[in-house]
This record gives structure tokens, sequence and C-alpha cells, in this order.
């Protein structure tokens, strides 16, 4: 008799992997300390514990490998290869500073060191013309080049080859095939040399390393069948997913995202602020759970100091999490993050040989951890260690310990607040028009805080919100997105000069998808154009739907977009710089069935509350009964996450198990209520 495979999502981050099992309708959750230097072993061990190892599996994997590798500076040898002339490219890139009035700002490392920088012909004009050939004997001269530079991967950039790629696939097919190619015409065949550079260079820098860590994990799990998670919010098959490394940088939080709109669609929750706080960073996005609306992209993300140019969830990252440490700066001024204790050793209440005070280690000191249920009991927290540890930095401010930790919370919570404000009103929208959705390990105990600091009166702690990512991943469809430039006056383009690219990139990706077993009937499409007004830099996605007045449609629908963003509409010409298509498969179906324990062991704990210590209730998430409204404060416990709920709000279970949060009324004066 056939087996059914297991659906399981995997979500490595820097400081937990996650585990989330769908068998039929049950879910079953899992965490283990992440194996940063190799990030299989936690998932096998994980895998192991759960009773899998041999069992047929279908796996949706996040994998953070590319983005440390890249946060890290540890990608491998790379060669870069563009036209004569263009060599500095990576280095020069727009020469932008990073702190506009520094007069003097330090060297920056260039990206690829200058001998490993190759120059050759076979240049392009922008109209797709040939400027300067391509020679057999330049060919010869970049292959003996390449061999005694010995790189381990090679990025090719030449200039326009978008329009053209016979060039770059001239100088590909001379290497040898145990060097990792990354080519830009493939990766991103876009306008913008230094961003398709960057992102082609990335691609290679980090795809040998995802690749070997790929394989690793399949030969490791010879019974699963794995997909990877990518950064656009979609899913690909492990065997294609090393040679797009590029496209993982988001993999981890892609997955959260997910997991945040499906979860609040199910508890009617529309217009969506979400912050995902793991144990080493904070990403904040704005997003829609409507049916209609897909996650929100952008090809205009950076990882660390560079611009990534494939499309990647939009949303925005700051190094608070719960192994954010606290410190001590020059001035003497308390100060917490960017740098985190990770996994090993960790916050010093670990117990693994930390002695830094982290946010962790000040949420146990303030009681809103409890020791002894942490991970539902199978780690215990020393306590001692965490005072120890903040005492450090209370003796030298000359402060309690609990004040100092109430200190390292606030100065978190301001940062979480502020990322928060760039991605809402900093883009003209109001937080209290908003629910606040908190997940991630620690995003449960600051969820009441944050919205606070916002004015924000609702929030929602989603089911399962420790492991949220991992949850999300099962949510996702597989996918492709796909984009060509043509940069070209709209109005002097017909719909068919439209159609056409669209329609190759319709096949390309439909063919991809077939491939991966989907069937053609189940692939949904979207086509839209990036256009933008002449002179302007960046563009805006505009649906792209065949019918009698499909220009004149995207025409009025760019000044309509375009005003509602910006104020103004502008009396000039509309330029189309980019078409797009993503395809997508079915939506996986999964339904969230909360657990329910009617014998519920209820305590009490002190808890440190705004400079008093207050005897606060603690309740199990499982015995919460629907609908039941309880008051902060109060410690609401769950295997993966601990839940505060602050005094002024109220807190209540809805039928999918998600907890939905209010504040007490409160007078908004600058609202006129």
């Amino acid at each position: 008799m056939k087996q059914t495979r297991k659906l399981l999502g995997v979500d490595t981050g820097g400081t937990f992997t996650d585990f989330v099992l769908l068998d039929g309708d049950q879910l079953t959750i899992h965490k283990v300390l992440s194996t940063a230097h190799a990030p299989e072993e936690a998932i096998i061990q994980g895998i192991t514990e759960l009773g899998l190892l041999d069992e047929p599996l279908n796996i949706v994997h996040g994998s953070t490998v590319a983005t440390n590798a890249v946060l890290e500076g540890k990608g491998v040898r790379t060669a870069f290869i563009t036209n004569v002339g263009l060599g500095d490219m990576l280095t020069i890139g727009r020469q932008t500073r990073e702190h506009l009035y520094e007069w003097h700002p330090a060297p920056i490392t260039p990206p690829v060191p200058r001998e490993l920088c190759l120059e050759t012909g076979g240049r392009l004009g922008a109209d797709g013309a040939v400027v300067e050939g391509l020679s057999n004997a330049e060919l010869a001269q970049l292959k003996k080049e390449i061999e005694r530079l010995k790189p381990e991967a090679v990025a090719i950039n030449l200039l326009f080859s978008f329009i053209d790629d016979r060039f770059e696939k001239a100088i590909e097919a001379i290497i040898s095939d145990n060097i990792f190619v990354s080519r830009s015409s493939k990766i991103l065949p876009e306008y913008r040399e230094y961003e398709r550079g960057i992102t082609t260079w990335l691609n290679a820098w980090v795809g040998p390393l995802v690749k070997a860590y790929l394989q690793r994990l399949s030969d490791g799990l010879a019974h699963a069948k794995i997909s990877v998670m990518q950064s656009a919010g979609g899913t690909i098959d492990i065997a294609l997913a090393g040679d797009e490394a590029v496209n993982m940088l988001l993999s981890g939080p892609a997955g959260g995202l997910a997991g945040a709109r499906y979860t609040a669609a199910a508890s009617g929750q529309q217009k969506l602020l979400s912050f995902d706080m793991g144990g080493t960073s904070t990403d904040v996005a704005m997003l829609n759970s409507r049916p209609d609306e897909e996650l929100t992209l952008t090809n205009n993300g950076k990882i660390g100091r560079y611009p990534v140019a494939v499309p990647m969830v939009d949303m925005h990252t700051i190094g608070a999490g719960g192994g954010s440490i606290a410190y001590l700066d020059a001035g003497g001024l308390l100060q917490v993050g960017p740098e985190s204790a990770g996994a090993h050793p960790g916050p010093a209440c670990y117990g693994k040989g930390g002695t830094a005070a982290t946010v962790t280690d000040a949420n146990l000191v303030l009681g809103r951890l409890q020791a002894d249920v942490f991970l539902g009991g199978k780690m215990q927290l020393d306590i001692d260690a965490a005072r120890t540890a903040v005492e450090t930095i209370a003796s030298s401010l000359n402060l309690s310990i609990e004040a100092t930790a109430q200190g390292i919370i606030e100065i978190a919570n301001e940062h979480m607040a502020q990322a928060l404000r760039v991605i809402s009103v900093q883009q003209g929208h109001d937080p209290r028009d908003f629910t606040l959705v908190s997940f991630g390990g620690a995003g449960g105990l600051h969820v009441c805080a944050l919205a606070e600091k916002l004015g924000m009166t609702r929030a929602l702690v989603p089911i399962h919100g420790g492991v949220l990512s991992a949850l999300g991943m099962l949510t996702v469809p597989r996918a492709r997105q796909l984009s060509r430039t043509l940069n070209k006056p709209l109005h002097s383009l017909s719909d068919s000069q439209i159609t056409a690219p669209l329609e190759r990139l319709k096949k390309q990706g439909i063919e991809a998808l077939l491939l991966e077993g989907l069937n053609k009937i189940d692939i949904t499409i979207r086509a839209s154009l990036d256009l933008c007004y002449q002179g302007q830099s960046s563009t805006l996605n505009i649906p792209w739907k065949t019918s009698k007045n499909s220009i004149s449609d995207a025409i009025s629908h760019f000044h309509q977009i375009h005003e509602s963003r910006y104020g103004h509409r502008l009396d000039c010409e509309i330029v189309l710089v980019n078409v797009r298509v993503g395809l997508r498969g079915p939506m996986p179906l999964m339904k969230l069935s909360p657990s329910l324990n009617n014998n519920p062991s209820n305590s009490t704990t002190l808890v440190y509350i705004n400079g008093s210590v207050t005897s606060t209730e603690i309740i199990s998430r499982n015995s919460l009964h629907n609908d039941r409204t309880i008051e902060g404060p109060i410690l609401i416990t769950e295997t993966v996450s601990t839940n505060f709920v602050n005094t002024g709000w109220h807190c209540k279970r809805d039928n999918t198990g998600n907890l939905i949060l209010e504040r007490d009324k409160i007078k908004r004066f600058n609202r006129g209520e």
C-alpha cells in the first residue's frame, strides 16, 4: 500500500530551527537549537526527534545559508567578467554615501578584488547592436585567465545582455564544469548594469555554499521530497534552488509573511502591520490578507550593503531579537544590538557559556519568561545567570537589576517601533488603521508595548506564532517570478509588442513549473508592467490585462497609483521599463485546528511592570476557551513562545486558535474620539 507523504515546514533561524508537521488535519510543532556551522544537522536532529527520519515526507524549507554568507562576508572566491573599461563597476556602484554628512567615511572593501575582475569584448549598445565583438582569441585568453585565478565561481555581466545574451552564453561555454557560473542574462535580464552586476555576483559568491548545503540536506533526507522557499514567496525544487541562491536571501522571512497573511485572514483581519521577532533580528512589513491580494514584492531590496534587484517580499529588517546583546557605549549609555548572542553560546540564561545580557535575559529577570516552561519545559532557563549578566550593566549604571532589565526592553522596543514607523508612517499610512500581527519566538512578549508606542488598539498573535515562518511555508505554492527590460516609451508600443515578450516569459515559467510536476490547468498567471514618467529612476508596477483598451487602461491606472503614492501626477511621457510575469501553482490546503486542554494547571507569578512588582496569572494558551475574554496583565504560555498581555489590554482566543488583543478604550484626541 502506497504511503501518504506528510508535509513538513522547516525554518532555519539564527537561534532556533522550527518544524511544523501537517499530518492530515493534525499539526505538530517542534523546535531545536540551530547549528550554524552545518544547518542540516539541526534539521536532521529535529526530524529524528519527531520520529520521521525514515518516513516519506514533503518538506518545504526556508534557509538562512545564503543570507548569513552575505552578511558575514563569507562567500567563495569569485571572478567577475564584464566589458572592457567596466572592471570597477561593482566598486564604484552608485557613489552614494551611507551617512550623507560624513565627510571622511571609512574605506569600503570592494565586493570583488581588482585581480578577480576580468574585462573582455562582446559589448552591445542600448539598441542591441554590436559595438564590440567577442573573438575566439578573447575567449581563449579569458579561459586562460580563469584557469590561472582558480575561482570557485564566476559571475558574467555584460552591457545590455538582457537584449541579446549570445556573448554571455559564449563565455559561459568556455568555463570548466566544476566552476559555478552565474550569468546576468539568466539571473536578472533587466537594465541597470550595477544592480544587475551585484545581483549576479551575489548569486555566484554564495551559490556554491548554498548548493553544497542543499546537496548535504538532500543526501541526509533521502526519503523526502524537498522544495525551498524563495524570497518572493513561492517555492522551487531543491535541485534547482542552488543555481538561484540569490532568490533565497529572504527565504525564512517570506514564509513568516505568508503565515501572517494566512492566519490573519482566518480571523477576518485584513490591514496588517507584522513584526517577526526571532533570536537574532526583527522583520517588519505591511500586508493585506484579502484573497485577491498577494504579498507585496520589491525589486529594490537590500541585504547588508548590497542592493538585490530580484523580486523579494517588501520588508524592513533590524538587528533586534531575543538574543540582542545589551552593553554600555563609549559615553556610558545603554545600547541594545545589533550584535546577537545567537544559538551558541546564546543568552546567559541558556546556560551554554554566554555571559552578556540579552533581551531574553531581561525578559526572564522581569518575570515575563518562566524558567521552567520554556519550550514546553524541555529547556530549563537559568535565572541566576540572567540576573548576573544584567547586574554587570546595572552596577555601572547605579540602577537595580530590574530597572536595568526594563531599560533593555524599552530600548529594544523603541528600535522595533521605529522600524514599524519606517514601513507605515514614512509611507503615508496611519498605524492606528492596522492590526499589529506579532510572531517569532519573542514576538508575543513585546506586542502590547509596540502597539502602544504606535497608538494602535488591535493586535493578533497567530496560532503557533513562535513557528509561524515554518507554518507559512505550508501555505505557499510552487512559483516563478520572471522579467525582462524593454525601456521604451509606452505610446510607441502596440499591444502585440507588449504581449509578445510577456508570452515568452509565460512559456518559460510554465515549462519550469511543469517540470516540477504541476498541471498547466492549475497554474495562475499574473502579467504586469513597470512604468515611470520619463526621467524618473523608480517605477510603479501596474497589472496588465489584455483588452481593447489595454494600453490606455495601464496609463490611467499608473496616473492614479502615482497620485495616490506621491500626491501628484505629471503630464509627460510614460516609459515601459520592464515586463513581468508571476506564475504560481495551486495554494496548499490547511486547516487551523487549535487544541483545548480542559484541565489547565494555571498559577501566578510576580512580574515587574512599569517600575513595580505585580502578581500576574499564568495561563496555558490551550486552556483558553473560544471567546472567553481575559484581562491583562497576564502571561499566556505555549510550547514555542510566551505572550505577555499588558495592563490595559484584554484578550480572547477565536475559533481558529488566534489570540485577538484589544486595548481598553482610550481617548485619541488628535482624531477627535
